[in-house]
């Protein structure tokens, strides 16, 4: 099953809704990741092999630059409804296992 950590910039909502659905989701607020840079976040999730679900473009140029990462789940702010976006990271959570996003990023 996947993990998430979400970015900083995702609503709160989306975390909550997809606990209630029973995944496994961290915030920054929940392991003291607040106000980290991206390069942090990004390691703290690729040592808990958690799939990084963002907003932030950033995550795709340390994408590109080679950083070993557990995943990214990536989609443009304001792109979906909250609702919306909890439905794309759980279809996410449904279709691919965790080896199969290690090092991936998945455009929603």
């Amino acid at each position: 099953m996947i993990r998430f950590h979400l970015d900083e910039h995702m609503a709160n909502c989306v975390a909550n809704a997809l606990r209630q659905y029973g995944c496994d989701v961290t915030t920054p607020a929940d392991v003291d990741l607040l106000n980290s840079d991206d390069p942090g976040h990004l390691a703290f999730a690729w040592s808990e092999r958690r799939v990084m679900a963002t907003h932030d473009d950033d995550f795709l140029r340390l994408h590109a630059q080679g950083v070993e990462h557990a995943g990214i789940a990536f989609c443009h702010a304001n792109k979906y409804a909250p609702s919306e976006l909890i439905f794309m990271l759980r279809l996410v959570g449904e279709c691919y296992c965790a080896e199969e996003m290690r090092g991936r990023v998945e455009y929603l």
